[in-house]
């Protein structure tokens, strides 16, 4: 059995986590491929190096002093190396940095040196072959990440190697640069070296047990998903549930590659697993509920648009001309209904106006602002009835306005729109009917 694992920045943070992910490596012998982030916050108020690189280099680029940064930052991987006990120096490494750093090498560079810095420890200790991200990892001249090359080499580069550590968050440009995935890219990296070495699982340790059917933030202690699939997890991501990084379920995913979500601090949970399908009967009717605020909404209505031809394509374009995304957009006979991000739309709103009367000649528009959109999501709500009507009976009892109501066809999410002071408490109505009274 192959498992590829990935470590966030908290449990990489101090010595004392380093322990705790050597403990969870050694105790299966099947934990071959090794993905660090760089080190996270040891405690509240204190900064990531990620941050504290990118500070860094930002005074490299004015031309200021920077080596009073750069200590602090190699003071965080000493004290590392020391509570490991290990004998080793990374003043090699740290002197390139600097000198890379007054050359202005570049941005990702910087970023990306956590991560390094972090797999060199990491190899070290656990008796591991070190592998710079940069010499498998491959980005093409536009910075998108080249999927093919980086898969055929670094296939055959793992195929060689029986156990490995492979620094999260970088790779390199045609050019030989080194070039970054977007924050949180760690988790993407994961998710490629398991594609390349066919792993039976994907392992990404976090400081969380898996996902929970609720923000904690606004839920007391909500219960964790024990199993979801890829479909659920797009939907409840999309509403700003996020413990991994979007991107990372599709090199998996395309291999059929279980994900498991799992705490480094509670390494006995089993956490949540990510799955393509499965037939396993959910515990609740609903997988999770999450949400966004600060939506504005936009109605058109005219008679008969239904059958008017290229009605709906007029209207987005005149979003499209504006640089604007959509979010949603429910409709009806007469009705659609355009939702935007507030802070998106505000300031260019009266030239959309103008535009949409321009374009389609509408009987009338209307604009509201402050909604939340929430995203009920399950495949259980399929196969259960009066899933829609416990909805709304939970939030008329919490005195919540339902403005807005959408179902998908594949009856696996209903999003509701309602007001922004209204959010928290739906959400709570909606846990409670389906979560706390099932319990």
């Amino acid at each position: 059995m192959k498992k590829v694992v990935k470590f966030g920045g908290s449990s990489l943070a101090s010595a004392e986590q380093f322990k705790k992910v050597g403990k969870i490596i050694r105790q299966e012998e099947s934990r071959r491929y090794v993905i660090p982030s760089a080190p996270g916050k040891r405690f509240s108020g204190d900064t990531k190096v990620t941050d504290m690189l990118y500070s860094c280099y930002h005074l490299a680029i004015q031309e200021e002093n920077f080596e009073k940064l750069l200590s602090k930052i190699r003071e965080r991987y000493q004290e590392i190396i020391d509570g490991l006990e290990l004998k080793l120096s990374l003043d090699a490494e740290f002197q390139t940095i600097r000198e890379n750093f007054s050359k202005k090498i570049g941005r990702d560079y910087a970023a990306s040196r956590g991560e390094y810095l972090n797999g060199i420890i990491m190899a070290n200790y656990l008796g591991y072959e070190f592998i710079d991200a940069a010499e498998v990892i491959f980005f093409d001249e536009k910075g998108t990440f080249d999927s093919e090359k980086t898969n055929k080499i670094l296939s055959e580069r793992l195929e060689r190697v029986e156990k490995a550590v492979i620094p999260g968050f970088y790779g390199s440009a045609p050019d030989g640069r080194v070039k970054t995935f977007s924050r949180g890219g760690s988790d993407v990296t994961g998710s490629i070296v398991a594609k390349a070495v066919h792993a039976d699982m994907y392992e990404n340790w976090t400081d969380v047990s898996g996902f929970l059917i609720a923000d904690p933030r606004v839920v007391k202690n909500p219960k964790a998903i024990d199993v979801i699939t890829y479909r659920e997890l797009r939907e409840l991501s999309y509403m700003g549930a996020s413990v991994l990084h979007e991107d990372a379920i599709f090199p998996v995913r395309k291999e059929g590659i279980p994900i498991n979500i799992r705490n480094t601090n509670a390494p006995e949970d089993k956490g949540t697993l990510i799955v393509e399908a499965t037939c396993r009967k959910p515990r609740f009717t609903i997988t999770g509920v999450a949400g966004k605020k600060d939506f504005a909404s936009i109605t058109i209505e005219k008679a008969m648009m239904n059958s008017e031809v290229g009605f709906c394509k007029k209207v987005l374009e005149v979003f499209a001309d504006n640089q604007i995304s959509i979010e949603h957009m429910p409709s009806g006979i007469d009705t659609m209904t355009i939702l935007v991000h507030q802070d998106e739309f505000e300031e260019k709103e009266q030239k959309v106006i103008a535009g949409i009367h321009r374009a389609v000649e509408p009987d009338f528009v209307e604009m509201e602002s402050d909604l939340a959109l929430i995203a009920v999501v399950g495949r259980g709500m399929k196969s259960t009835r009066g899933t829609s009507g416990r909805i709304f009976s939970a939030l008329a009892h919490a005195n919540v306005n339902v403005r807005m109501i959408d179902q998908g066809s594949s009856e696996l999410n209903i999003i509701i729109g309602v007001r922004n002071h209204d959010f928290d408490n739906a959400i709570k109505a909606i846990y409670d009917i389906f979560v706390t009274t099932q319990v």
